[in-house]
C-alpha cells in the first residue's frame, strides 16, 4: 500500500523530516567549517538550517528546539560578523546541539514528555556549555558524539563560581538572547509561512511508495515493453499477405488476358473486372492500415520504453542518500582514538539501486571505521614520516563497465604483510610454506574471513573480526566482489564492484539442450571456445589450461539434468565460473550474446529450484532462466565428490537418432509457471513436450500432430480441459490417446467429473511431487 503523501502528514511529521535533512546540512558545514573556518558559503548554509529549525519548532511548540536552534544561529551570525572563530572547541559543542536537535524531534523511545524534562536539563545545559565555549580558547572537548549533559558538568567544573570566565560566560549568553530576541520575533512569522507553503509545495509533487509497489511497477513495465514488441513478427506476417494479395491480383490478370485471348463473353470478362477491383481495394486498404500499424508499433515501444525507463528511474537514488553522517562518524571516531582525519566523498550524483544503497551503509561503516582505526597513524607518526598530521579518508562511487565500483581508501600506513602472514599461520589457517607461496591480493583475501583480526586486544572499535566479514557477506548477496590493495606508507584501498541495480543483470545467454539460459556477467570469469585437442584427462576427469593452471571441464547438460551436448564442429563453448580452487569450465551448446534482463522472481511455492536463481523474458516474450552461478559450483563439486562426473562428448549424432523415437507429449495450460514447470520436468526426463497455452490450441494441436499423451488443466480461456478431453473422447483417432488431468480443483466432484469426461489421471496442482507426477507418466505410456 502507498504511504499518505506529505500534506496529509500531521506538522510534528513534518518538523521531524525537516530536522532530518536541516541537520544533516548542519553537520555537513560544521565539519567544513572546521577544515576552513573562514569559509562564508558554509556559514551561511548552517544559518539558514538553524534558522530554518527555529521557525519549524516554533510552529509545532517545541520550545526546547527553538532555544538550541536560536542560540546557534546566533553563533553563526557572530562568526559571520567576525566576532567568533569557529574552532574545534565551538565546533565540538555545535555539533553537541545538532545531535539534541535530533533528539527533540526523535525522542527517545518516543516519549514525547521527553522534552519537558530530561530534554529541557540537555537544553539548559548546552545554552550554557555553547556560551562557555564561545568565550573559551582552543583546547580540545569532549567528543561530540558524546551527551551534552556530561560535555557542561566537566565545562563548569573546570570554571570556578564566581570567576571572571565565569560572568563572562554569562553576560555573554545573556547579550546574545536578548540582542536577537526582537529579530527572532519578527522572523518567526515568516519562517512559519515558509514552513507551511513547503510542506504543501513537497505534497503537490511528491507521494510516499512502498518498495513492494515499485518492484510491481517495474516488473510490469518490463512486461509490458516485451509484450510491444510482439508487433514485430505479426507486422512481418502482414506484409507475407500483401506480397500473396499482389501476386493473386497478377494471376487474375493474366487470367483475364487469356480469357480474352479465348473470346470468353463479356459477363466473365466483367467478372473478373470487378474481382480485380476488389483485390485492388482490398490490397489499398491493407497499405493504408499496415502504415497505420506500423505507426502505432513505434509508438507503443517507444511509450513502453520509456515506460520501463522510467519505472527503473524509480529505483535509483543517488549515492549522497546513503552518504549523511559519514564525515561525522569519522570525525567523532578520530578524536575519540587520538586522531585527526578527514573523509573526502567524490561521486555524490552517481545513482543507486535503493535496495543496493540500504544494503551499503553497514559495510562502508565498516570500512571507515577499520581505516580510521588500522590505516590512519597517529599524528606523531604522521609527521615523523612527513606527512600531514589529519589523515585523509577518500569516498568515490562511479560507473564502470555496467558496474557500480565503490572505492574507499585512505592515506594511512598500509597493512603490514609480514605481520599478516604470521597471523594467519598462529591461527592455523594454513601452514607457513603456503602463506609463503601466496599471492598479495591472496593474502589479503585473509581479511574477509569470519573472526578474523590483525588486533591482539578487543576496542569498541575493532579487534573481534566483524567488520571486513560483513562487507565479505553483503558482496555475496547482491552478486559483488571485493579487491584489497596496499602499498607500504602510503595505504590501503578496498574495491567493491556491485552491480547497478538488483532488478535489471547484464547476462549472458546460452544454449543448453536447445533452450536458452543466462549467467549473470558478474559471475563469469571469461568464455572460451576450445578445441577437442585442447582437452586433457588427469586424474579421470577433463580438464584444460587457463592462465597456467589446469581447471576442471564439466558439461553444464549434465549439472541441470539436460539431455547431452550439442556442440558445432570441433569446438566446445565453455564459460569459467568460480574463483581460486573452486574454478570451472562449463560446456554449454553454444554462446547466444549477451542481454540486459529484467529479473522475474520465481514463484514462492515452487521452493529453491537447484542452480536456478530468477527468472526472465526475452525480447520475444520466451522465458529464460537466470542461473544460481554459485548454486552450480556447488552441484559440481557434488558430483565430483560422488565420482558422478562425465566426460564431455559430442552428443550430436545420438540425441538426433533418439530425437526420432522418443515419446510425445501435450501439455496444455493457461498458467506459463505450471506449463514450464510441467514441459521441464517431463524434457528432464527424456520426453518431447510441446506446449499449449488454452484448451483451444490444445484441440487444434491433437488434430494436427501425433501424441502418446495429453496433459491438460481444466480452468482455462477460450475452451476448458473437461471440454477438450469429451471432444477427444468423441473423435475416432482419439479415443485411446492416454490424458491426464493436473488441476487446483481437488473436490471429489471435480474429480469424478474429470474422470467421467475420459481422464486417465487426475492430479491435483496443490498435492502432486516431480516423482509421483513422472511415474504416471511412466505408468501411462512407458519411458521417454
Amino acid at each position: 500500500m502507498s504511504s499518505p503523501d506529505l500534506s496529509q502528514m500531521s506538522m510534528l511529521d513534518l518538523f521531524r523530516q525537516e530536522a532530518e535533512s536541516q541537520t544533516q546540512a548542519l553537520n555537513a558545514g560544521l565539519l567544513s567549517l572546521e577544515q576552513n573556518p573562514a569559509a562564508t558559503d558554509e556559514l551561511e548554509a548552517c544559518m539558514r538550517a538553524a534558522h530554518s529549525l527555529k521557525g519549524a519548532a516554533r510552529i509545532v511548540g517545541l520550545e526546547g528546539g527553538v532555544k538550541i536552534a536560536h542560540v546557534m544561529e546566533d553563533c553563526f551570525v557572530l562568526a559571520q560578523q567576525g566576532k567568533l572563530e569557529l574552532r574545534r572547541r565551538q565546533i565540538d559543542v555545535l555539533l553537541t546541539g545538532t545531535d539534541l536537535l535530533n533528539r527533540i524531534a526523535n525522542p527517545p523511545d518516543g516519549d514525547e514528555a521527553w522534552a519537558e524534562h530530561a530534554g529541557k536539563r540537555e537544553v539548559d545545559s548546552f545554552e550554557l556549555a555553547l556560551a562557555i565555549a564561545m568565550t573559551g580558547g582552543d583546547e580540545p572537548a569532549p567528543p561530540a558524539a558524546r551527551p551534552a549533559a556530561p560535555v557542561v558538568a566537566r565545562e563548569a567544573a573546570a570554571v570556578p563560581a564566581n570567576s571572571p570566565a565565569q560572568e563572562t560566560a554569562a553576560i555573554a549568553l545573556t547579550a546574545i538572547t536578548a540582542a536577537t530576541a526582537g529579530m527572532a520575533a519578527l522572523a518567526a512569522p515568516s519562517a512559519a509561512a515558509q514552513t507551511q507553503m513547503d510542506a504543501r509545495d513537497i505534497g503537490s509533487r511528491s507521494v510516499r511508495v512502498s518498495a513492494d509497489n515499485l518492484d510491481r511497477l517495474l516488473s510490469l513495465s518490463g512486461e509490458s515493453l516485451v509484450e510491444s514488441r510482439r508487433l514485430k513478427p505479426f507486422s512481418a506476417s502482414m506484409l507475407r499477405l500483401k506480397r500473396m494479395q499482389r501476386e493473386a491480383g497478377h494471376s487474375l490478370e493474366l487470367l483475364q488476358q487469356q480469357l480474352s485471348g479465348l473470346g470468353a463473353d463479356d459477363s466473365l470478362q466483367l467478372a473478373l473486372a470487378d474481382v480485380r477491383a476488389v483485390m485492388a481495394q482490398c490490397q489499398h486498404m491493407l497499405s493504408d492500415q499496415m502504415g497505420e500499424l506500423d505507426a502505432f508499433d513505434r509508438r507503443s515501444v517507444n511509450l513502453s520504453q520509456r515506460l520501463y525507463d522510467e519505472a527503473l528511474a524509480c529505483r535509483m537514488r543517488p549515492f549522497a542518500d546513503g552518504t549523511h553522517g559519514l564525515a561525522r562518524m569519522v570525525r567523532d571516531v578520530g578524536h575519540e582514538l587520538g586522531k585527526s582525519v578527514r573523509l573526502e566523498i567524490s561521486g555524490t550524483a552517481t545513482q543507486i539501486d535503493r535496495d543496493i544503497l540500504a544494503r551499503l551503509d553497514a559495510p562502508i561503516g565498516h570500512l571507515l571505521r577499520n581505516a580510521v582505526d588500522h590505516g590512519i597513524e597517529d599524528g606523531a607518526a604522521r609527521r615523523a614520516a612527513g606527512k600531514p598530521e589529519q589523515g585523509l579518508i577518500r569516498l568515490k562511487a562511479r560507473h564502470s563497465a555496467g558496474m557500480l565500483l565503490i572505492d574507499v581508501s585512505d592515506d594511512g600506513a598500509g597493512i603490514d604483510l609480514e605481520r599478516l602472514r604470521q597471523t594467519v599461520v598462529r591461527r592455523k589457517l594454513s601452514n607457513e610454506e603456503t602463506v609463503a607461496r601466496l599471492s598479495e591480493a591472496e593474502l589479503l583475501e585473509f581479511l574477509l574471513l569470519p573472526s578474523f583480526s590483525l588486533r591482539d586486544t578487543v576496542t569498541e572499535i575493532s579487534g573481534r573480526g566483524v567488520g571486513l566479514d560483513v562487507v565479505a557477506n553483503m558482496l555475496k548477496e547482491v552478486r559483488g566482489t571485493i579487491r584489497i590493495s596496499t602499498v607500504a606508507g602510503q595505504g590501503t584501498s578496498f574495491l567493491l564492484q556491485l552491480p547497478l541495480t538488483l532488478s535489471v543483470i547484464r547476462s549472458l545467454l546460452v544454449s543448453i539442450d536447445n533452450e536458452p539460459y543466462a549467467f549473470p556477467l558478474a559471475y563469469v570469469n571469461r568464455t572460451l571456445e576450445l578445441r577437442r585437442d585442447q582437452l586433457a584427462v588427469l586424474e579421470g576427469y577433463q580438464h584444460f589450461d587457463f592462465d597456467g593452471r589446469q581447471i576442471g571441464l564439466v558439461s553444464a547438460h549434465q549439472v541441470l539434468q539436460r539431455g547431452a551436448l550439442r556442440s558445432q564442429g570441433d569446438a566446445v563453448a565453455v564459460v569459467v565460473i568460480g574463483e581460486h580452487d573452486h574454478t570451472y569450465g562449463l560446456a554449454v551448446d553454444r554462446f547466444l550474446g549477451e542481454r540486459m534482463l529484467v529479473v522475474q522472481p520465481l514463484d514462492t511455492r515452487l521452493g529453491k529450484i537447484p542452480n536456478v536463481q530468477a527468472g526472465a523474458l526475452m525480447e520475444d516474450g520466451a522465458p529464460v532462466l537466470i542461473l544460481d552461478v554459485a548454486d552450480m559450483v556447488r552441484s559440481v563439486e557434488k558430483l565430483t565428490s560422488a565420482g558422478q562426473l562425465e566426460a564431455v562428448r559430442d552428443g550430436t549424432r545420438g540425441e538426433a537418432a533418439a530425437g526420432q523415437a522418443r515419446k510425445r507429449v501435450l501439455v496444455v495450460d493457461d498458467s506459463l509457471t505450471v506449463r514450464e514447470l510441467e514441459r521441464k520436468l517431463l524434457t528432464n526426463r527424456g520426453y518431447q513436450v510441446v506446449v499449449a497455452v488454452d484448451g483451444m490450441d490444445g484441440w487444434n494441436a491433437v488434430r494436427t500432430e501425433k501424441f502418446d499423451l495429453v496433459i491438460t488443466d481444466i480452468d482455462m480461456p477460450r475452451m476448458d480441459g473437461i471440454e477438450l478431453v469429451t471432444l477427444m473422447r468423441r473423435a475416432p483417432n482419439l479415443q485411446s490417446l492416454p490424458v491426464m488431468i493436473v488441476s487446483y480443483k481437488d473436490r471429489e466432484e471435480d474429480r469424478q467429473r474429470g474422470l467421467d469426461a475420459g481422464a486417465d489421471y487426475y492430479f491435483t496442482k496443490s498435492s502432486f511431487h516431480d516423482e509421483s507426477l513422472l511415474q504416471a507418466v511412466v505408468d501411462l505410456i512407458g519411458a521417454a
